[in-house]
């Protein structure tokens, strides 16, 4: 083949690799919502029409499923227009993130196992506390209703902040990059019908994750349980368990990462190198044992 001939699929690939990005980013930021869950489900239908329509040649069909999909597409953009803002900001978030200060801030930060030590000691005083983890869309709009802090994070500022009838203690915390960025805050309030029987702190919770990507920690002053909102959806846990708290505490890590840095990025590298190596070399060592067994075997046999 020939160096223009090369040449000519450039662009395709080119083509091919932005048009893969677009879809990885779209369901990316999807996945776990309800446009996520109706779009996959779009794709499979219209993935099975398409091949009905070619193996059979359904020309009827194909129109209508075309009318249908471009219906389908105009009328989503309606009902799911919150989520698609939501996602449409979390692609956006990427390209305005301070890399620099958000490595310095992460190194003083506190660790995701203290960080849930701190809610159930909330949550068995029974203390109300909401919590929002600032994520890939920005929370400064919800920070403006608030009180600005720019704090350590510690069980006794929590403590100080949600306990009356201190000053601070109505309303939600904003956490961004491990430190308390903001408390007093107002969250948008859901409107769904199956939280008409719950708190207002549930309700609240819900709603700022109906129009963000964030992750909201709710400690009922009633009972003392601790949920998890994310996507829209509220997820309750029982009374201060040992698996509550491996849940709650596997929920905190994914909405605060850890930072590494490049030697220990390195060093996590090569002892997954070594340990796949050593795992190869016992099943090759395990894999010759049993050969020369099964051989010896044989050899008694015939003898």
């Amino acid at each position: 083949m020939e160096w223009h001939q090369v040449m000519s699929y450039v662009p395709d690939v080119i083509q091919i690799f932005i048009l893969y990005m677009v879809i990885y980013a779209i369901l990316k930021g999807a996945r776990g919502s309800r446009f996520g869950q109706v779009l996959m489900g779009a794709g499979v239908l219209f993935a099975l029409f398409i091949g009905f329509t070619l193996v059979f040649h359904f020309d009827v069909l194909s129109v209508i499923v075309r009318w249908l999909l471009l219906d389908l597409a105009l009328s989503s953009v309606v009902i799911f227009q919150d989520e698609i803002r939501r996602i449409l900001a979390t692609m956006g978030s990427f390209l305005f993130q301070d890399r620099a200060r958000t490595r310095a801030l992460l190194n003083r930060r506190i660790t995701p196992e203290d960080f849930t030590t701190i809610i159930f000691k909330l949550a068995k005083r029974r203390t109300g506390a909401l919590m929002a983890f600032e994520r890939g869309i920005s929370l400064r709009g919800v920070e403006t209703t608030g009180v600005a802090l720019d704090a350590l994070i510690s069980s006794e500022l929590f403590f100080s902040i949600f306990t009356e009838p201190m000053p601070l203690h109505d309303g939600g915390v904003v956490i961004r990059h491990g430190r308390v960025a903001a408390a007093h805050c107002l969250f948008p309030v859901s409107s769904k019908g199956d939280l008409s029987t719950s708190g207002m702190r549930h309700r609240a919770a819900v709603g700022l994750t109906e129009q963000t990507d964030a992750l909201v920690i709710v400690v009922s002053e009633e009972t003392g349980r601790v949920s998890v909102a994310h996507n829209g959806r509220l997820i309750r846990y029982p009374d201060a368990e040992e698996d509550s708290r491996m849940a709650v505490l596997r929920w905190i890590r994914k909405a605060m990462p850890q930072q590494k840095t490049a030697a220990e990025s390195m060093a996590d590298w090569m002892k997954r190198r070594t340990d796949k190596a050593a795992k190869l070399f016992r099943r090759h060592h395990d894999a010759a044992a049993k050969a020369a067994t099964n051989g010896g075997d044989k050899g008694k046999e015939q003898t």
